[in-house]
């Protein structure tokens, strides 16, 4: 300090980040402390402390009239709380609110606001009085249990914390925000925190497990469901955690058998108004499609929220939309931050509880202090009041020859050896306690008395005793104000994100592949079936030089295990591939897939996940057969891994899940077929090259591979012309790997080389397409079942210059079936018999040579 400074005594240099830090520190103390946090004692923060205090002090009981909102806010305004008036009004409010409060402290009459969001009516039209569970929170206040303080202008005085019998803080919870700390606390249900409490009590090494078990979970006035206890458990234990809660629905078959699902609980402190507006501009902006209606039901009896469905769209997807895009599923963020004497603390369940039961254990202290005190002033003066009794003619003698009172005073004091008061109480005693009856009151009252101290007494010396008061209090108001639960507890835990898959409806793809690797689903729904020999309809708008490559189906939720050129496996979810429409060419396979300069992929697979007990079984053009767990790809995901060592100038052309027990079949490109059992192939790792599955012969080379998943399983063959046929499995005879096979199908000029396989059902359709991109829809069970030897009927009629390309299996379709015959198509067998065509039998026609055995294994 300088000497000038010292000299006039008013200039003090200080530096504005000193004053500055010491003001801002000062503004953070008083909102952390009078303002923003709760007592972690009551429960309550300061301004609903003196709502409380003000309203008991104004005799507004639960079994009294209520008064006008606005008396209570002025008087609170005026005596404790100098803020703004719609702050207190806006506080008492949400204590009204049983949307906001699981156990609501104040009884209103008039508009206090609804779920809605609606603003309450102004103070001077509502009502307000303490409701019945208020009188827990206010017990014994009178009877010195609490400390008091000054207000803020000396004026009156306040209580620092209410005696709040009820665990107000588990209770109601609590939110706030102060400066650099918030609180966010979750409400619980008033019975299962009564019998935590009491359980904590009768035995205080209680383990935390066991502690919990009392405690369901979080318990919201406004229910739904929570979605596993796993955030609940963290907060529980640590004081922090997040929980994801759900709204509660069910599904209704309204008018013209439309489904609809009806919302009638949602999730605490969520807007029902702004929700239903959020999930109607989700409609509009067509970012969730498969609702056909939505309105709000609502009414005095509870909530009810109609969303209509499309027609073919499954709920468990829209409501997955609805949980990721709409507050239908909310996060509540547990923090369970409170003031302990003065100072901020983050709690867990353990500590708040037993934070409780010290402060209930000090005012049942002083409240038995107080009740002491009393009995033992009692006491004292009715001894004195016997003393005068025993001996009233003595008495009555000294008084009457006093002059004055204070002679009598000092008389009585002298002569009975009595304190000043027992004095004062004999001079101002009515002349009716001489009666008999009641000297004997008086006797009874002294003798109860007696007994109440040494009671008291006994719960001072046994602090055990008053714990044990603490537990009949605490369960006695559990049995009485407890309500069962609102909130149930979904067992699945759900960690507030919801997946794509989550969101996609389970529905049959179409999913094409083209000769130039543009890839794209089409929903199988978009087909129209046709009857056989039909002109099909457009199902991709390629280049001139592209054809559909690749055509097959899958489930949305299945994955597509990829092999290329290369012998790398990759996988998508059918979901995650574009879906793009008839005309459109889709998206390429590059834009997918990190594919070196010359990768394309070449073989494909579906499944619904990856298991050591399935295989992947593989075939290549010329004849190599391999076995692997599809438990290898799990990691194949988009960067791809080995799945088979590829001889140059060899590439995969079909791959196919199998058990292990399953009988093959591998056809040839010349019309031979091989069948054999799984088992003759032994499982290998990925990159390991495989064995020799058929033998070719004359540049012939393997087309597809089918599978016997069923004793009658059917197989639907098709030539490059469009001409095609069923025949059942069992008509192959078994043979063993690496044999030439025998002949499956009569290759003609006609009907060109074999170009597809698949196995089918009666009730099956296939989709027929064509290098040009045209594709036809033809019901299987139409389809000639002919012989081994034979070609079969037409399919397809393929332009002039065009080919069939290969072709698709898909389940029945809700459809309707179109009657439109067109016999014109159909090729007879006789047709396609010409002179000096051979008609291949069945083993009679194969010599040694043909059934030559596998030594020439490729491992």
């Amino acid at each position: 300090m300088s000497d000038e400074a010292q000299d006039t005594g008013s200039v003090y240099p200080i530096t504005i980040e000193e004053e500055v830090q010491k003001s801002y520190l000062t503004y953070a103390m008083s909102v952390i402390v009078s303002r923003a946090l709760p007592d972690v004692r009551d429960g309550l923060k300061p301004v609903h402390r003196r709502i409380l205090y003000s309203m008991n002090d104004m005799g507004l009981h639960n079994n009294r009239q209520p008064r006008k909102a606005v008396r209570v806010v002025g008087d609170v305004l005026a005596k404790y709380h100098p803020h703004g008036d719609q702050s207190v009004y806006d506080a008492l409010v949400r204590m009204a609110q049983d949307f906001s409060l699981r156990e609501p402290m104040i009884e209103g009459q008039g508009n206090f606001g609804s779920i809605d969001g609606d603003p309450p009516a102004a103070m001077r039209y509502t009502e307000a009085r303490l409701s019945a569970i208020s009188e827990a929170m206010l017990r014994d206040l009178k009877k010195d249990t609490v400390d008091f303080r000054p207000n803020f202008d000396d004026s009156e005085r306040e209580p620092v914390v209410l005696p709040g019998a009820m665990p107000f803080l588990l209770v109601n919870g609590a939110s706030g925000i102060a400066v650099g700390m918030a609180t966010n606390m979750a409400p619980h249900n008033l019975g299962e925190v009564c019998r935590a409490t009491c359980a904590l009590i009768a035995n205080p090494q209680m383990g935390d497990e066991e502690l919990l078990s009392y405690v369901t979970g979080p318990d919201f006035p406004t229910g739904g469901i929570i979605c596993g206890m796993r955030g609940a458990r963290q907060a529980y234990l640590q004081g922090k955690g997040q929980i994801i809660m759900r709204s509660r629905h069910r599904l209704e078959t309204l008018h013209g058998e439309r489904e609809a699902i009806i919302v009638t609980e949602i999730p605490y402190m969520v807007n029902k108004a702004n929700m239903v507006m959020k999930i109607a501009e989700l409609v509009r902006d067509k970012r969730i499609e498969g609702i056909a209606d939505l309105r709000d039901e609502s009414d005095r009896n509870g909530i009810r929220i109609v969303i209509e469905l499309k027609k073919g769209m499954a709920p468990e997807v829209l409501l997955n939309q609805l949980y990721s895009l709409s507050p239908l599923q909310s996060s509540f963020h547990i923090n369970n931050l409170a003031l302990d004497h003065g100072r901020p603390k983050l709690f867990t369940l353990r500590e708040m509880i037993s934070a409780f039961l010290a402060h209930r254990f000090e005012v049942q202290e002083r409240r038995i202090r107080f009740d002491l005190g009393k009995a033992k002033d009692r006491v004292h003066i009715l001894e004195g009041l016997k003393i005068a009794l025993d001996n009233i003619d003595a008495v009555i003698e000294l008084i009457r020859s006093s002059s004055t009172v204070e002679e009598a005073r000092e008389g009585l004091i002298r002569s009975f050896a009595l304190s000043e008061r027992q004095a004062v109480a004999i001079l101002e005693m009515r002349l009716q306690r001489l009666t008999g009856m009641e000297v004997e009151k008086i006797v009874a009252e002294l003798n109860e008395l007696y007994r109440q101290i040494v009671e008291l007494e006994d719960f001072l010396a046994h602090s055990e005793k008053i714990y044990a008061l603490i537990g009949d209090e605490t369960r006695e108001l559990g049995e009485k104000y407890g309500t069962p639960r609102c909130t149930d507890i979904s067992p699945v835990e759900v960690d507030g994100s919801i997946s794509l898959e989550d969101l996609i409806q389970e529905e049959e793809m179409v999913v094409l592949i083209s000769h130039q690797g543009f890839i794209k689903r089409i929903p199988a729904s978009e087909y129209k079936e046709q009857s056989r020999g039909g002109k099909g309809v457009r199902v991709s708008q390629l280049r001139d030089d592209d054809f559909v490559e690749h055509i097959f189906t899958a489930n949305t939720h299945h994955y597509i295990l990829f092999v290329s050129t290369e012998g790398k496996a990759y996988y998508l979810k059918v979901y995650e591939l574009p879906e793009g429409s008839k005309t459109s060419k889709g998206k390429h396979v590059r834009n997918l897939f990190p594919f070196e300069e010359n990768e394309d992929i070449t073989a494909y697979v579906v499944l619904p996940k990856f298991e050591k007990d399935t295989y992947l079984f593989m075939a290549t053009q010329r004849g190599v057969v391999k076995r692997v767990s599809t438990h290898e790809f799990r990691n194949a995901r988009v960067r791809g891994i080995r799945a088979i060592e590829l001889d140059e100038g060899d590439h995969l052309v079909g791959a196919e899940l199998t058990d292990g027990g399953l009988d093959l079949l591998v056809l040839t490109r010349r019309g031979k077929g091989l069948r054999f059992n799984e088992g003759q192939i032994r499982v290998t790792g990925r990159t390991a090259r495989g064995v020799r599955g058929i033998r070719l012969k004359d540049e012939d080379r393997l087309i597809s591979v089918c599978c016997q998943h069923e004793e009658h399983s059917q197989l639907l063959l098709i030539s490059e012309n469009g001409i095609g046929k069923r025949m059942t499995f069992n008509q192959f005879t078994p043979h063993a790997r690496g044999t030439q096979g025998q002949r499956s199908y009569t290759i003609n000029n006609k009907t060109g080389a074999l170009v597809d396989v698949k196995t089918v059902r009666d009730e099956d359709a296939a989709i027929v397409t064509t290098e040009k991109g045209k594709a036809i829809r033809i019901p299987v069970g139409k389809v000639s079942s002919l012989g081994r030897t034979a070609s079969g009927v037409r399919l397809l009629r393929a332009g002039e210059g065009d080919k069939v390309a290969g072709l698709a299996i898909i389940g029945p379709q809700e459809e309707d079936e179109q009657d439109e015959q067109d016999d014109a198509g159909h090729i007879h067998q006789a047709e396609l018999s010409e002179p000096g065509m051979e008609i291949i039998g069945g083993d009679e026609n194969l010599d040694d040579t043909d059934l030559e055995g596998p030594d020439d294994c490729m491992d």
